[in-house]
């Protein structure tokens, strides 16, 4: 196959909205789909190209994905995404809970009210110094991660690319929760106070929550990161 035809299957999932590390696999699999019926049914490149595009037609249908795309993105995306995200949201519940875990027992060490404060601004400084240090340790890259920055200006680099903003969004919540005093936990478990029981839920529960965003922010980044050095030879420093 020339590199025009190549081009013209390129510029055709280009136009399919696919992210630029979905596109590359797909690409593969629909010009050896090409091929194989160019030479099983005698047909040329254009003929043989449409028809492949009709099979892969219900696969770029559009389709909603509301928690992480505010746009319509294509059947096979949502499908590749929805299996890669669940496995870094498991993975950022399993390291909120044991942050959960540790709150807990900083709570029973602690001697008294201001001691317990401090050590909550303290283990939430930490998600909140976190996000900030990827950011500084990989500025290289920092035009990647933009969510107007794609390639040939219309595809994003990965399927991480567009959630980068999660750090921003998170990070952001998480300096309110540092400046709390996270007492009403403290009265709750300690003094079996519970005139203020809502508000020790929220204590627990809030800064929980927003840690889980954080953690997956923070992998998603990475993810997006490793992705960019596959795609070594598409990115240019």
């Amino acid at each position: 196959m020339s590199k025009e035809q190549l081009d013209l299957i390129r510029d055709y999932l280009i136009f399919q909205k696919l992210p630029l590390d979905i596109l590359l696999e797909v690409e593969d699999h629909m010009a050896s789909q090409v091929l194989d019926v160019q030479k099983n049914e005698d047909l040329s490149f254009d003929e043989a190209f449409l028809k492949t595009q009709k099979l892969w037609e219900h696969e770029f249908k559009m389709t909603a994905y509301s928690i992480f795309y505010s746009e319509q993105i294509p059947v096979i995306v949502k499908k590749i995404v929805k299996a890669k995200y669940n496995k870094i949201l498991r993975k950022s519940f399993f390291y909120a809970m044991i942050s959960f875990a540790v709150n807990l027992l900083l709570i029973y060490f602690s001697n008294n009210q201001e001691t317990y404060t401090n050590f909550f601004q303290g283990q939430n400084l930490l998600f909140l110094l976190a996000p900030a240090l990827v950011w500084a340790f990989n500025y290289k890259i920092r035009k990647y991660v933009k969510r107007d920055f794609k390639y040939k200006g219309r595809s994003f680099y990965s399927i991480y690319q567009q959630n980068i903003g999660i750090m921003v969004v998170s990070t952001t919540t998480m300096a309110q929760i540092v400046s709390k005093e996270g007492k009403y936990a403290y009265l709750l478990f300690k003094n079996h106070s519970q005139e203020d029981i809502m508000f020790a839920l929220v204590t627990l529960i809030l800064p929980f929550f927003v840690q889980m965003v954080v953690i997956f922010g923070i992998l998603n980044f990475f993810e997006h990161k490793r992705t960019l050095k596959k795609l070594s030879i598409f990115v240019v420093d």
